[in-house]
């Protein structure tokens, strides 16, 4: 069967086609085509995603990229091109879900054939299956058999997947396919969001994550200099001031040598449970941030001599530490509390290279991890077609399209 699957959740515009063969336990994926849109240097100038402007970008896009996509596929429009529809139903911007809904179901009411609502989330999880090479296989098997085969290698139940986006962060474990329990989740910002917000703080242009990674992976390059430290028990502020006294600049950027140490929080690194909480560590960035502008109003001034860039770098280099060691953390706990055999990183963080490292560093030869390749780690069309394969079989004729709506907030 031919799918159509579109993806409008927040500011990429996704519409692909794949034929699928076979059945649950054995599904083999061929992409015909795969379309995206990104509306990232439109909203870059305002810091972040403007839901109504996402809004208005998917409906202007969503028609031109279908014709693109049948045209990609070779397939006449004029005809029944496909047979199933997937659009993502949830979580996600609401007004940007439902012009994916809307496109979705007065597309099938066209060619006559039946609308899957698809859960993003789930999309990411099934996303480390896809590959570059347009044609990749999922044998599936029951968790009785405590393995299934895939073109990635074996992959053991139970898996454990660790969810990283710009909007959520959780931990879900899987006993069987399309069977989720989610044991850990964020309970204010998500870590892709922190990395955006501190990204803002330093004066870094939008999305931040990848900016703030580069400059952390300049740190770490350069770690073997020598730094003064700050003694963070005194508070930021007080400790700043006494590192601007020793070094003699409380008027001007510091030499490079006096440039003092960043310490940030962990949080809940050492809580009882999985959940997470980024909110106190953007604050601490907030905070230290205002201390050190109280030294000198200057100091984050790209304009300003090479020490500037080094205060930014230790920041960004800092706050990436303590988002990937309470991420590394926390799944490592997972993973020993409930033995598991099969670890899946995806969302749009899990391209993080330092993320990568450590993942792979905790988990060991023993067990298996898997990351999406790059261009299926952010939101697209492919996972949601593939998550949208395995809905279908499940559901089988019990699909009503008519009645699917957006949920901003929806769950696994």
């Amino acid at each position: 069967m031919k799918i159509l699957s579109i993806e409008t959740s927040c500011d990429e515009t996704g519409i692909s086609i794949l034929e699928i063969k076979g059945g649950i336990k054995n599904p083999s994926f061929k992409i015909l085509a795969d379309s995206l849109n990104s509306q990232i240097k439109i909203h870059a100038p305002f810091g972040g995603v403007y839901p109504m402007l996402a809004k208005r970008e998917h409906i202007k896009n969503l028609p031109i990229l279908f014709a693109r996509t049948l045209k990609k596929a070779k397939l006449d429009k004029s005809k029944k091109p496909f047979d199933l529809i997937a659009v993502t139903s949830g979580p996600g911007l609401e007004p940007a879900l439902w012009t994916g809904i809307t496109f979705a179901q007065e597309t099938a009411k066209k060619y006559k054939v039946p609308v899957i609502p698809v859960n993003h989330m789930e999309g990411h999880i099934l996303s480390v299956f896809g590959n570059d090479k347009k044609e990749f296989i999922i044998p599936v098997s029951s968790s009785k058999n405590k393995q299934t085969k895939i073109n990635k290698g074996a992959v053991n139940f139970p898996i454990l997947s660790l969810l990283v986006s710009g909007g959520h962060t959780e931990l879900v474990l899987i006993q069987d396919w399309m069977k989720y329990k989610v044991i850990g989740e964020t309970l204010d910002d998500a870590a892709g969001e922190a990395f955006d917000k501190v990204a803002r703080m330093l004066g870094l242009p939008y999305p931040g994550g990848p900016e703030i990674s580069k400059l952390a992976e300049v740190g770490r390059k350069s770690r073997n200099t020598v730094f003064k430290s700050i003694a963070q028990a005194d508070g930021p502020s007080i400790a700043i001031r006494q590192q601007a006294d020793m070094c003699g600049f409380k008027n001007s950027i510091p030499a490079f040598y006096c440039i003092p140490t960043i310490s940030l929080p962990r949080p809940m690194m050492h809580s009882k449970n999985f959940d997470f909480s980024f909110s106190g560590l953007k604050t601490a960035v907030l905070y230290l941030i205002r201390d050190l502008t109280k030294v000198n109003p200057n100091i984050l001034e790209d304009d300003l001599p090479a020490q500037a860039g080094k205060i930014k770098i230790q920041i960004a280099t800092e706050f990436e530490n303590a988002v990937v060691e309470t991420l590394v953390h926390k799944t490592k706990k997972a993973i020993e509390k409930y033995n598991i055999k099969t670890v899946i990183v995806a969302g749009g963080v899990s391209s993080n290279k330092y993320l990568r490292k450590e993942m792979k560093k905790m988990v060991g030869p023993d067990k298996k991890i898997l990351f999406p390749e790059k261009k299926l780690a952010t939101d697209n069309s492919v996972m949601i077609g593939i998550a949208g394969y395995f809905r279908f079989l499940k559901k089988g004729k019990k699909i009503n399209s008519s009645k699917i709506k957006a949920e901003g907030h929806m769950h696994l």
